[in-house]
């Protein structure tokens, strides 16, 4: 278990996200859902991600179900606000949202005090918790002032008044995590898709900042979507059709992780871990066959040859850290 920043959670190296079974893109099964959440927990896996965005509240609802029974002191649960559901009496579905549910309730951007407390509220009530272990800001993109301004001391104060234990941002960017851990008290950030074995931004400002401020890092996205899952011509790289340019360089990676032995699926997931300033690599499942999977990857070996076969292909930087070494 690894402890996020100075506060006192810890969290497994590797995590569940739990997106996947709020019905992302296509319909789960209510016992497809428990059943790849009790796996994660068969393999080991204590730290568990969701969000009120995904699936408009059912992932909460399905994670707080699944781990119902499991005694609270042994795993670490975290989720979001920022976005705020309101009750919608509109027809149809949330695909538009990325979520295979009825259109039940909508998203209101809300950054505010108050909004931060009542979508805490609403969350501890879904996941049928009386607290959660982490809370980040989520994707405060375009709304970064009023986050710095009013989310981020909400947290702060909740932080104070011992509701959370640890607090931080989550984003599919690195530039604005870097100014969360330069200039704030945040514990952890969540960074999707930015530091993978495609893209290595978080290596420039993030990673080293967060490691030099004894902050953490929870890196989620190691497979970009799917191209580095499954390298091949119509692929996903960060939830879009994957650039050809990308399908091939995913390509030469698979090569060479045969050439030595191993998989790209392990490869992505070791290089993630790698970087002294992360805590644990998130990875989502919709089934309890990925989770194995992921957990059998995370597990695995990867020969230093292989790393050393991508640096001389000019396939990964040479100041990226791999398994064994120290960033430079």
């Amino acid at each position: 278990m690894n402890r996020l920043g100075g506060s006192g959670v810890e969290v497994s190296a590797l995590s569940f996200g739990a997106s996947a079974i709020g019905n992302l893109y296509t319909e789960v099964a209510e016992e497809q859902a428990h059943e790849a959440v009790d796996a994660a927990w068969q393999r080991g896996i204590r730290y568990f991600d969701t969000a009120p965005h995904y699936g408009l509240g059912l992932s909460e609802r399905r994670l707080g179900a699944a781990l119902r029974g499991r005694p609270r002191d042994r795993y670490t649960i975290s989720t979001k606000v920022g976005r705020r559901l309101e009750p919608w009496d509109g027809t149809g579905d949330d695909l538009a949202g990325g979520f295979a549910v009825p259109a039940t309730h909508r998203r209101v951007w809300d950054f505010s005090a108050d909004g931060v407390r009542r979508t805490l509220e609403a969350s501890l009530e879904r996941l049928g918790l009386d607290r959660v272990d982490v809370v980040y800001l989520h994707d405060p993109d375009d709304h970064a002032e009023w986050a710095f301004r009013e989310g981020y001391p909400a947290l702060e104060r909740l932080r104070s008044e011992g509701v959370v234990g640890a607090i931080g941002a989550g984003m599919n960017q690195a530039e604005m995590l870097t100014r969360f851990v330069r200039d704030t008290d945040v514990d952890v950030v969540l960074c999707a898709g930015r530091y993978t074995l495609l893209d290595q931004s978080a290596l420039t400002g993030l990673l080293p900042a967060a490691h030099e401020r004894g902050r953490s890092v929870v890196i989620g996205g190691a497979f970009n979507s799917g191209l580095l899952a499954n390298p091949a011509p119509g692929a996903t790289y960060n939830y879009t059709a994957a650039p050809s340019a990308l399908v091939d360089k995913a390509l030469r990676l698979k090569s060479a992780a045969h050439r030595h032995g191993t998989t790209l699926r392990a490869a992505a997931l070791a290089f993630c871990a790698a970087h002294p300033a992360v805590a644990s690599v998130l990875v989502g499942a919709r089934s309890a066959h990925e989770v194995r999977d992921c957990a059998h990857q995370f597990a695995a070996h990867v020969p230093a040859a292989f790393w050393q076969d991508l640096r001389a292909r000019s396939l990964l930087p040479d100041h990226a850290p791999v398994p064994g070494e120290e960033p430079s």
